[in-house]
């Protein structure tokens, strides 16, 4: 078993800059090949953006949730495919059939080409057609977090029948999702409040779970001292327009210190062009005080938060919470809340605030506008904590402990 393992990643969304699952395949790919290991990842788009020492296998797929393409009808031809025609007529009806679909493809490929891994490792695929390949070799798992905490927030916070419908016909996937992880004998999570949540909504034993956190890339996230820092500037990367990220919090929030002293909000990324957040923005009065830096490269994201005086995560629930180590590693001071594992990733290195609560960051963020020594002292500890906690080499090292556990009790 000190032999090095061939070991097939499967990622059926694979954007390498944002979303935790993205993130997390490309880093720890690279960190496996790093300990000497052989890893193919399987992954549908976008491109993972993999360094050459991991084989990458992009499928063929529709691509229907595309930004820059979204939703597109497919051609006549493209039809063909059974499975592609599977996935248009369920994206028709608003259901979200991609981890369905691409487990599919996945195990058509893996017949077709008749290759084998000493483990095959899913990333939060957990579809019908990965559990199938258990059969022939020993699988696990990665489950960030529990999607059934997405789906609740997205029909709590709209009190429109047809868009609770609209949510819960999207989320539709989960209960595929909860019979595969039942099958599974052996689970990875990356925090222990996600190891909770997800025994508790798939009602599977904590025992069939390993805890690994996750890194945080330090290559790319780190203090830039030469850039001019503006301490009444705030910087958040959950531009998304839904509920669990919590911008609609932190807009009230800035609303309120506005009344008591000048701020600049950056967010990192765009709004929804059809969401609620550019409305409220406006609707708040806050055009002048809020910026949307719409895409920007990995340079620019580093003086963004170098910049920044604070940053601020108001998710109302992460399965880790990557924002938060990476403003750490830029050595800057954060403000986050308490839902899911943020505390788990912050430890004493952020100042924390109840999940849902505009009132709460409000004060957070004036406390610590006021008070640059608790600031630089939280700085210095969420660098420290980073460099010492949170690296991919111990990531990919758990990993691959976890691994061989997994393999002997397969054989």
């Amino acid at each position: 078993m000190n032999s090095p393992l061939k070991i097939g990643l499967i990622s059926y969304r694979s954007n390498p800059h944002c979303g935790g699952q993205g993130v997390y395949i490309r880093h720890l790919s690279h960190a496996l090949c790093d300990l000497g290991h052989d890893v193919e990842v399987i992954a549908g788009p976008p491109d993972p953006q993999l360094n050459n020492t991991v084989k990458l296998t992009m499928l063929k797929t529709l691509d229907l949730y595309n930004p820059e393409d979204l939703f597109r009808t497919p051609r006549i031809d493209e039809l063909k495919d059974l499975i592609n025609l599977i996935e248009w007529l369920d994206v028709s009806a608003m259901g979200y059939p991609e981890p369905w679909t691409f487990g599919m493809r996945v195990k058509r490929y893996l017949k077709e080409t008749k290759k084998k891994y000493d483990i095959i490792h899913d990333n939060q695929c957990l579809s019908y057609g990965i559990l199938s390949l258990a059969k022939r070799m020993p699988v696990t798992a990665t489950i960030h977090h529990p999607m059934t905490v997405d789906r609740r927030l997205a029909v709590q916070s709209t009190t429109s029948f047809l868009k609770k419908m609209k949510a819960l016909r999207w989320y539709s996937f989960i209960s595929m999702q909860k019979r595969v992880a039942k099958k599974l004998s052996h689970i990875i999570t990356v925090s222990q409040s996600s190891k909770k949540d997800i025994a508790r909504e798939f009602n599977i034993p904590e025992s069939r779970f390993k805890t690994i956190p996750i890194g945080i890339d330090t290559d790319h996230f780190y203090p830039l001292e030469t850039v001019k820092k503006k301490f009444n500037r705030i910087i958040v990367t959950n531009s998304a327009d839904t509920p669990l990220k919590g911008l609609y919090h932190l807009l009230f929030a800035i609303k309120g210190i506005l009344k008591i002293r000048p701020v600049e909000l950056v967010v990192i990324g765009s709004p929804k062009k059809d969401g609620g957040i550019e409305t409220l923005v406006k609707k708040l009065g806050l055009t002048q005080h809020v910026r949307f830096t719409g895409r920007i490269d990995q340079e620019l994201f580093v003086k963004e938060y170098a910049k920044a005086g604070l940053a601020v995560v108001p998710s109302l629930y992460e399965g880790f919470g990557l924002p938060v180590g990476e403003a750490m590693a830029c050595r800057i001071p954060v403000i986050c809340t308490t839902g899911g594992a943020l505390p788990e990733v912050a430890g004493d290195a952020a100042k924390l605030v109840p999940p849902g609560s505009a009132k709460a960051l409000e004060s957070a963020i004036l406390e610590l506008l006021d008070d640059p020594a608790q600031c630089e002292a939280l700085a210095q500890r969420g660098y420290q904590r980073v460099l010492k906690e949170f690296t991919w080499e111990k990531t990919a090292l758990r990993t691959v402990e976890a691994y061989k556990e997994i393999i002997r009790d397969y054989h």
